[in-house]
Formats: structure tokens, C-alpha cells, sequence
């Protein structure tokens, strides 16, 4: 991964990533690592965690961490964001990744399918946000990034519990940017267009539909997760320091 801009702040930096173990969250895991940041990340699944921290243990000063964490079990998130905070020194970037973009339609769908969907894909960034914000509070200083989507801006009919949850990572974003803006702590959102993660790639992916939807970009090519390093870099540093409930969608320019 090439490492344009350097960001002088996020050095020794103590990072938080959910879902840091594959997809978009292990480019980010890798981007911030490459900055000379203290990465802790959590996940479920422990054998592509693993090996991402073998991969990255030599990169640079600071292996990262993972913390097996099941983001569903909000009282097992709270204990990691704790653990991740002995081992790193209280959070000061926070990037709230973690999601499961099952299709679903309408019509049998259960609530406790819908609590399930919404248990990963919202209710997690409220709940880590809720546990480092005391100490960010303290420090007088705070970077919270929440992945959202541009899934709920494009009427996609596959998807609309998943979409209902990321529109609503919007609106927690612009209420907790005022409510913890007070205390120098900014609260961005990112919103990705179809990225081309392995989980994608195995279950979705078409030829037809990735040719379909890149013709729908202004920049014509499939987006990958490194895209989605830079802007996570730059809001999380002091570069934006006066940017916060703002949401910067990262999809080439989908018309």
C-alpha cells in the first residue's frame, strides 16, 4: 500500500477500527499502521485477523492488535474498547467499520432478523462511541469516523433494513457531533459506493453488474478498499481539525 501523505499527528496514535479483520477494515488497519499509528481492531473472525497481524507485524514500529470481539455483545465491545485502551493508552481515533450488508425484501421478514441486521450495522457505533468518549472528553480532543453507505441515496430495492441502518449512522453522526463537539471531539461519517472486497467479490459480484455500475461513476473503474485509506486518514487527522458532522461519500462519483 502506497503512502502518499503522511500525517505527523497520527504517529503513535492510539486507533480503534471494528471489523478491522478483512475488506475495507483491514486496508484501514494497514493504513493507519503505515503512519506509525498503535492500531487495535476488533473482530470476529480470528484465523484472517491473525493473519493480518502476522502480515503487518514488520511494517512498521507497531504491530497492530487484534481483539476477538463479537460487536453484538455490547458489554464484550465495552471490555475491548478497554482492553485496546490498557494496551495503546486511551483512544484517540475511533472508526467505526463494522458491517453486514445482507440482502433482504419485504414480506417474512422477522424482527428478530431486523434486530440481528441493525445489532452489527448501527448499534455497535453508538455503544463504542459511548465508551471512549469519556476519556476523549478528558483529553479535550477526539477523531470518531462511522462508516455509513451510499446505499440508502441510490433506491437500492435489495437491501432496505441494511439501508435503514445506514442512513441512521448518519443521523447519530450529526447528533453526536454536536453533542461532543463541546469538548473537541469531531464526528465524521464516510459513505462508500460498491467497493470490491473478497465478501463481495464471493457473494454479489457480477461481471455484468460491476461493468453496469462503474459505467454509473464519473471515474470509471471498480473501487477497492485501499480508497477508502485516504479519506479516513485525513478526517481522522489534525488536517481536519474544524470538519465534524459532515458525511464524505467516497464512490467515484455515482450519477
Amino acid at each position: 500500500m502506497d503512502m502518499p501523505v503522511t500525517y505527523s499527528d497520527l504517529k503513535d496514535a492510539s486507533v480503534l477500527i471494528t471489523g478491522g479483520g478483512s475488506g475495507i477494515g483491514a486496508a484501514l488497519v494497514e493504513g493507519f499502521v503505515r503512519q506509525g499509528a498503535r492500531v487495535a481492531f476488533l473482530d470476529v473472525a480470528r484465523e484472517t485477523s491473525e493473519a493480518l497481524v502476522a502480515r503487518l507485524a514488520n511494517v512498521a514500529g507497531h504491530a497492530p492488535l487484534f481483539i476477538e470481539t463479537d460487536l453484538t455483545d455490547v458489554a464484550a465491545l465495552e471490555a475491548s474498547v478497554a482492553s485496546a485502551a490498557r494496551e495503546h493508552g486511551p483512544i484517540s481515533i475511533l472508526v467505526n467499520n463494522a458491517a453486514r450488508d445482507d440482502r433482504n425484501g419485504v414480506g417474512g421478514y422477522s424482527v428478530e432478523e431486523w434486530d440481528a441486521n441493525h445489532a452489527v450495522n448501527l448499534r455497535p457505533h453508538f455503544f463504542a462511541i459511548q465508551a471512549v468518549a469519556e476519556e476523549m472528553k478528558r483529553r479535550g480532543k477526539g477523531s470518531i469516523i462511522n462508516f455509513s453507505s451510499i446505499s440508502f441515496m441510490i433506491n437500492g430495492p435489495e437491501y432496505p433494513v441494511y439501508a435503514a441502518a445506514k442512513a441512521g449512522v448518519i443521523g447519530l453522526t450529526k447528533s453526536l457531533a454536536g453533542a461532543l463537539g463541546p469538548h473537541g471531539i469531531r464526528v465524521n461519517a464516510v459513505a462508500p459506493g460498491w467497493v470490491m472486497t473478497e465478501r463481495q467479490k464471493k457473494l454479489w459480484v457480477t461481471e455484468e453488474a460491476l461493468a453496469e455500475f462503474v459505467e454509473r461513476q464519473c471515474l470509471r473503474r471498480a473501487m477497492l478498499p485501499e480508497d477508502l485509506v485516504g479519506p479516513c486518514l485525513f478526517l481522522a487527522s489534525d488536517a481536519s481539525e474544524m470538519i465534524t458532522a459532515q458525511t464524505l461519500i467516497v464512490d467515484g462519483g455515482v450519477r
